[in-house]
């Protein structure tokens, strides 16, 4: 899609959503220089005070709310996924600085890998008044209840290990996450899902369901290799009857994407996504987000980046 320029100026400061503790911290000291960096465009810069994920949420609807001109996460995938829930739909244009663990979606919608970097071109676009549309995921519960997601969202084997981590008080840091790895392989069992894509079902057993409106998700991992945010379009990728020795030897290529090629591995592309199954909480961006059934849809240009 081509960019879409304005010649007027923001009409109010841009807010800014910073996570200092993202990454383990190892960019907090860069917070100054990055808030100076934001300055040069012209525009007064507000950060946002938030002390909790859903705080800082708030914290994002009420600067939209309030009229500024631009919202800007600094942060990891869970910082832009909060962020994210405010701009969604709306005219306020958005950039991502990629400072987490995890930064799939800054990086697949073309923001460089380093901070600094990032703020230039954010920088850049802001005094060219220049966005570029991007598309999102908007995801609906049973309840009615909507959020979106600019990555990926996973509701198989990698939920369900986050789902139990979260739960998990020993042992601290990612050693948490590699015991509930551990865990589940040995209660690995496939789930009956049921997928409507477009509204055509299918009844299927599987251990791994992930929809993608970028490619990547948990730090580069590509389950969705071919996804495209500007496609209008949700790619689904399913690992079906899989058993605990092939999902250990399957599950390192999906860096590279090449195990879409595996006779148990299956993708779709829709633009609407029906999923349903029992006892699965989804992860969003990384974010702990709705139980199933949900159902997801591709909204085009959704989100205005600046880039």
């Amino acid at each position: 899609m081509l960019p879409v320029t304005a010649d007027d100026h923001l009409p109010g400061p841009v807010a800014v959503l910073a996570n200092p503790t993202a990454g383990r911290g190892r960019h907090r000291a860069l917070l100054p220089r990055l808030l100076d960096g934001l300055a040069a465009a012209g525009h007064p810069v507000r950060l946002l005070s938030a002390s909790s994920p859903d705080s800082a949420e708030a914290a994002c609807h009420a600067a939209v709310a309030d009229g500024v001109g631009a919202l800007v996460a600094i942060g990891g995938d869970g910082t832009v996924h909060r962020a994210l829930q405010a701009a969604a739909g709306t005219e306020v244009p958005f950039g991502a600085v990629p400072a987490g663990t995890g930064n799939d979606f800054a990086l697949d919608t073309g923001f460089p890998t380093d901070p600094l970097a990032a703020v230039a071109v954010i920088v850049d676009a802001l005094r060219a008044g220049r966005s570029r549309p991007v598309d999102l995921a908007r995801m609906t519960g049973a309840d009615g209840v909507e959020r979106w997601y600019g990555a990926v969202l996973a509701a198989g084997f990698d939920a369900i290990c986050n789902e139990r981590a979260n739960r998990m008080r020993w042992p601290r840091g990612p050693r948490r996450y590699d015991l509930a790895i551990l865990v589940e392989l040995i209660r690995l069992r496939p789930r009956r899902y049921t997928l409507r894509l477009d509204g055509v079902p299918h009844e299927l057993d599987a251990v791994l369901v992930a929809v993608g409106n970028c490619p990547t998700y948990g730090g580069g991992m590509r389950i969705c290799p071919d996804a495209d945010p500007t496609d209008g379009l949700l790619d689904v990728v399913v690992a079906g009857r899989v058993n605990r020795r092939t999902l250990v030897r399957v599950k390192p290529r999906i860096y590279q994407g090449t195990h879409v090629s595996h006779p148990l591995v299956d993708s779709y592309r829709a633009r609407t996504v029906e999923l349903s199954a029992e006892g699965i909480t989804t992860y969003a961006d990384g974010e702990r987000s709705l139980d199933l059934p949900v159902t997801i849809s591709a909204v085009p240009g959704a989100l205005r980046l600046l880039l």
